[in-house]
């Protein structure tokens, strides 16, 4: 490979070279050095951000863009793929879970580089080449007796790049690493954008972490970029934006605004949003969560949170999805399926009558339930953009997080720690999406697992056994708790408890708020 200031420093055998041509690298080394200086940009405004909440100030809707909350405008229709969106599953992009989710019924696939899928090389190159094959149709796996193939009917390919935060050590431009939100980015749409506009679909993408409509702005130019690059119509690729911080709360309209004609609606990340709160807020007192299973999308400040998304795409034109069921069948306990299967339902009933357009499962068995909900509601209909809900949301029903009934219990407490050690055993191993005590979990249960601790220990917070949270309170039971696991995880898993553990800790127990469990993860990463 021979693109001036390019370095690849992992394997590049089989397909990888054809993913990693040298037109690719190119294009990719283009949209590093247009768009390196804005990422650092926007990081450095989170950073000053933060200091600035930590000072006192606190999140509200911004009065410079009270002309665009105010505005008569909508974003640009959706392409015929993204009409009819009632039921997406997730999951990583190994070949195949690819294809099963391509063939499991659902509308949409997001294909996650992001939060479900550990960013080894291996992973993320090799992802690409499955979504290669699958935007051409030609994705298969043989497994012993088993041959997977796609259906006639497959679900709309929507993919999930690393957030603005995260890099791709393995390819480096000009000496620096490349955002992993371009390489993920770029790669997709570079080898597939043609293929998929022939078959009918296009360049569709969620984009993940945005803590504000300026991280939209440097999206929404690097998607005109890639565009005119590529010789693509303006608003090819479309996206939508998950809206899995508080601070992007307050900005809804103005994120749409940006992404006008690039949007694909707004996607309420429920499990993010409330590691936002914490993370952002957390040294508040008036900001303490109680034990994570309370935090519910019923909790007051949840609710308005997703009734004020849904009431914003509508009054935009645009799609509202809601979030994830992570719920997971038992295949060895058909009452839990069953107990699992009835939130599921009470969940996606919820979100419907909300206004939202579709939502999110992390099962193919989840997917006629979620339909079924959806299908009751729209009929005929692709979508109920049409509907505006009757929603007034102040910003402080977004930032009253008290819940009636508070608690904070060492089972709690011990759930946080062995899932938080758990998560990043597997990750650490290779597998972004684990499945613990019948959910699947991706790297947003572990920081919200990890963050939950620090802000407890911060506060000083009495359990139900009258034991205060201490760092060495936290220290005793991850070792208990880590010694127990090895003989419940997998071997591959095991062998990185120990890293796992070190890990947790240093995110948990520091003084100061480690902003990203996955930022020292993927130092640790072999």
């Amino acid at each position: 490979m021979a693109v001036d200031g390019v370095q690849v420093v992992g394997s590049v055998e089989g397909r990888r070279s054809e993913i990693l041509s040298d037109a690719a690298l190119a294009f990719l080394a283009a949209l590093h050095r247009q768009f390196e200086p804005g990422r650092r940009e926007v990081l450095a405004a989170r950073a000053d951000r933060q200091a600035q909440l930590r000072a006192g100030e606190r999140p509200g809707f911004l009065d410079e863009t009270r002309a665009v909350r105010e505005g008569d405008w909508q974003v640009t229709p959706p392409p015929a793929g993204l009409r009819d969106r009632r039921v997406e599953i997730t999951g990583p992009t190994d070949r195949k879970m690819v294809i099963n989710a391509l063939n499991c019924g659902a509308r949409g696939f997001m294909a996650d580089f992001e939060d479900a899928n550990s960013p080894t090389w291996a992973n993320m190159i090799d992802g690409q080449v499955n979504l290669y094959d699958a935007s051409r149709r030609t994705i298969e796996l043989t497994e012993g007796d088993r041959h997977y193939r796609l259906n006639d009917e497959i679900a709309t390919v929507l993919v999930r790049p690393r957030g603005w935060h995260l890099v791709e050590r393995h390819l480096q431009v000009d000496g620096e690493p490349i955002s992993g939100s371009l390489f993920d980015f770029g790669l997709y749409v570079f080898h597939n954008a043609r293929a998929l506009l022939e078959r009918g679909s296009g360049p569709f993408y969620y984009v993940a972490k945005l803590e504000g409509h300026r991280e939209a702005r440097l999206w929404a130019q690097t998607f005109a970029f890639a565009e005119d690059h590529l010789g693509l119509e303006r608003g090819t690729i479309r996206a939508t934006v998950l809206i899995e911080t508080v601070l992007a709360a307050f900005e809804m309209d103005e994120i749409l605004y940006e992404m006008r004609e690039h949007s694909a609606g707004l996607n309420a990340g429920r499990w993010d949003y409330i590691f936002s709160i914490i993370k952002k807020l957390g040294d508040d007192r008036a900001f303490l969560l109680p034990n994570r299973s309370q935090v519910t999308m019923t909790a007051p400040f949840m609710s308005a949170y997703a009734r004020l998304l849904a009431a914003t795409c509508h009054r935009r034109g645009a799609h509202a999805i809601g979030g994830m069921s992570a719920f997971i069948p038992n295949r060895r306990d058909p009452e839990v399926t069953e107990r699992a299967f009835d939130r599921v339902r009470e969940d996606k009933r919820r979100e419907a009558s909300q206004g939202f357009d579709g939502t999110w499962v992390a099962h193919p068995d989840l997917v006629p339930i979620a339909k079924d909900v959806f299908d009751g509601v729209l009929g005929d209909r692709a979508n109920q953009v049409e509907v505006r809900p009757d929603v007034s949301v102040a910003g402080a029903d977004l930032l009253t997080v008290s819940i009636e009934g508070a608690a904070f219990t060492e089972a709690e407490l011990r759930n946080n720690v062995q899932v938080g050690i758990w998560y990043a055993a597997a990750w650490l191993a290779g597998s972004g999406a684990v499945a613990i005590h019948n959910l699947m979990e991706d790297a947003a249960t572990a920081e919200i697992s990890r963050s939950q601790i620090w802000q407890w220990i911060r506060h000083g917070v009495v359990l139900d056994t009258e034991t205060r949270v201490t760092a060495d309170l936290v220290r005793t039971v991850a070792a208990e708790e880590c010694e127990a696991l090895r003989s419940v995880v997998a071997p591959a898993v095991a062998e990185h408890l120990d890293r796992a553990r070190a890990l947790f800790e240093q995110s948990a127990l520091t003084e100061e708020f480690v902003e990203f469990l996955t930022l020292p993860a993927y130092e640790a990463l072999t």
